[in-house]
Protein backbone atom coordinates (compact mmCIF):
# COMPACT_ATOMS: atom_id res chain seq x y z
CA UNK A 1 0.00 0.00 0.00
CA UNK A 2 2.22 2.76 -1.42
CA UNK A 3 1.60 5.93 -2.82
CA UNK A 4 -0.05 6.16 -6.02
CA UNK A 5 1.61 8.63 -8.78
CA UNK A 6 -1.95 10.39 -8.33
CA UNK A 7 -1.96 10.76 -4.79
CA UNK A 8 1.37 12.20 -4.62
CA UNK A 9 0.01 14.93 -7.49
CA UNK A 10 -2.74 15.64 -4.72
CA UNK A 11 -0.39 15.66 -2.31
CA UNK A 12 2.21 17.97 -4.67
CA UNK A 13 -1.24 20.58 -5.47
CA UNK A 14 -2.32 20.79 -2.17
CA UNK A 15 1.32 21.72 -0.58
CA UNK A 16 1.00 24.18 -3.74
CA UNK A 17 -2.09 25.59 -2.67
CA UNK A 18 -0.85 26.37 0.85
CA UNK A 19 2.55 27.64 0.62
CA UNK A 20 2.15 29.51 -2.94
CA UNK A 21 4.75 28.97 -5.99
CA UNK A 22 7.09 32.29 -4.83
CA UNK A 23 7.30 30.56 -1.32
CA UNK A 24 8.31 26.97 -2.51
CA UNK A 25 11.13 29.01 -5.06
CA UNK A 26 12.44 31.28 -1.95
CA UNK A 27 12.92 27.29 -0.26
CA UNK A 28 14.37 25.71 -3.17
CA UNK A 29 16.80 28.87 -3.15
CA UNK A 30 17.79 28.50 0.29
CA UNK A 31 17.88 24.50 0.22
CA UNK A 32 20.09 24.35 -2.99
CA UNK A 33 22.64 27.56 -1.75
CA UNK A 34 22.67 25.48 1.44
CA UNK A 35 23.94 22.22 -0.03
CA UNK A 36 26.45 24.46 -2.37
CA UNK A 37 28.12 25.72 0.92
CA UNK A 38 28.07 22.44 2.45
CA UNK A 39 29.70 21.28 -0.37
CA UNK A 40 32.43 23.77 -0.85
CA UNK A 41 33.12 23.78 3.10
CA UNK A 42 33.61 20.00 2.74
CA UNK A 43 36.05 20.70 -0.52
CA UNK A 44 37.81 23.73 1.29
CA UNK A 45 38.25 21.24 4.45
CA UNK A 46 40.16 18.60 2.24
CA UNK A 47 42.28 21.03 0.87
CA UNK A 48 43.23 22.51 3.82
CA UNK A 49 43.98 19.13 5.41
CA UNK A 50 46.31 17.42 2.50
CA UNK A 51 47.76 21.23 2.30
CA UNK A 52 49.57 21.15 5.89
CA UNK A 53 51.79 18.39 5.98
CA UNK A 54 53.31 21.07 2.91
CA UNK A 55 52.88 24.13 5.06
CA UNK A 56 55.41 23.64 7.40
CA UNK A 57 58.15 25.04 8.64
CA UNK A 58 61.30 23.82 6.99
CA UNK A 59 63.55 22.16 9.84
CA UNK A 60 67.16 23.11 11.37
CA UNK A 61 69.56 21.08 12.48
CA UNK A 62 71.30 21.81 15.03
CA UNK A 63 74.07 20.34 17.41
CA UNK A 64 73.75 18.11 19.94
CA UNK A 65 75.66 20.64 22.84
CA UNK A 66 73.38 23.84 21.70
CA UNK A 67 69.80 21.36 21.94
CA UNK A 68 70.99 20.49 25.39
CA UNK A 69 71.88 23.77 26.76
CA UNK A 70 68.18 25.46 25.04
CA UNK A 71 66.57 22.75 26.86
CA UNK A 72 68.12 22.37 30.44
CA UNK A 73 67.33 26.11 30.59
CA UNK A 74 63.73 25.89 29.57
CA UNK A 75 62.78 22.22 31.56
CA UNK A 76 61.69 22.66 34.51
CA UNK A 77 62.07 20.20 37.43
CA UNK A 78 58.79 18.51 38.58
CA UNK A 79 60.19 16.26 41.48
CA UNK A 80 62.30 19.48 42.56
CA UNK A 81 59.15 21.47 43.66
CA UNK A 82 56.97 18.59 45.02
CA UNK A 83 59.95 17.99 47.69
CA UNK A 84 60.30 21.26 48.98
Amino acid sequence: MGLSTTHLIIFLVIIVVIFGTKKLRNIGADLGGAVKGFKDGMKDGADKASDAPGATAPVQQVSATAATAATAKDTIDVEAKTKA
